[in-house]
């Protein structure tokens, strides 16, 4: 097992990075280090990434654990100091026998006297009632969606671009004109999905399932579709090229029955 020292440094963080920045810098490592965009004849360097994400999965599940221990601890600490403040009485009531009420008037010789069951039962009361109206505290924000199976979700023009669908099931999903760019979707399940005029710039889609998916007009520029399933997907209109150049990877992608963006059926 990693120390978290070690595993600040093989995802390239300082010490106390956010979630958000551990599941960026994980993304990104994989993206460059993934074993599929190395040539199948240079085992050496396979084995190499192999190795890296091994390192790259183990730093990210133990600084994940670690910031959620970490913030729940905190909220621990804040929630009991908050409860310590609530429940102490008020500085004019330190002495719980006898004190002058402090609304009293200051009249000579007119003091109001308590009891201390009577301040007990009221600093308890008011306690409760504290307590029972304080809100619960807030659920600290999502980076990844919250459930693996997704299908056929509604995520028509959502803005998901960087976010982690590592593995989810979004078949007959509907994310036309959605924001995936930058967005780590490797070995994500989009059969059938609804892609028409995504932007997929730059998206991470390794070994993802795509078979009979809809990516009419979709901004596949810088997509790495490396091992890609795209079996019967219609990509018609599909932006994947500047001029001749093709600037989406297809190393190794499934292609047969696709709709290629040019109308033609890829065989």
């Amino acid at each position: 097992m990693l120390d978290l020292d070690t595993c600040y440094r093989v995802l390239e963080l300082e010490p106390g990075a956010t979630l958000e920045e551990v599941n960026r810098a994980y993304r990104d490592l994989v993206f460059i280090w993934h074993p599929d965009r190395i040539p199948k004849d240079n085992t050496r360097l396979i084995e190499k990434a192999q190795e890296k994400i091994k390192q790259f999965n183990e730093a990210r599940d133990q600084l994940r654990q670690h910031i959620a221990r970490h913030g729940s601890q905190t909220s621990q600490r804040a929630a009991s100091q908050q409860q310590t403040y609530r429940s102490s009485p008020p500085r004019y009531q330190s002495n719980p026998y006898t004190y002058r009420s402090y609304h009293a008037p200051r009249e000579p010789q007119q003091t109001t006297q308590h009891t201390y069951s009577q301040h007990h039962n009221h600093t308890y009361g008011t306690y409760q009632r504290q307590r029972t109206a304080a809100p619960p505290p807030p659920e600290p924000p999502r980076t990844t969606p919250p459930h693996k199976d997704m299908s056929g979700v509604n995520l028509q023009g959502a803005n998901l671009s960087e976010k982690d669908f590592e593995g989810r099931n979004l078949s007959h999903a509907n994310l036309s004109y959605a924001d995936l760019s930058d967005a780590f979707l490797h070995r994500v399940i989009l059969h059938r999905a609804n892609l028409r005029h995504a932007n997929l710039f730059r998206a991470n889609l390794l070994q993802a399932d795509l078979s009979y998916a809809d990516l009419q007009e979709a901004n596949l520029i810088g997509a790495d579709l490396s091992g890609a399933d795209l079996r019967g997907a219609d990509l018609r209109g599909a932006k994947m090229s500047q001029g001749n150049r093709l600037l989406v990877k297809l190393t190794g992608a499934r292609l047969t029955g696709a709709i290629m963006p040019d109308g033609h059926v890829h065989t």
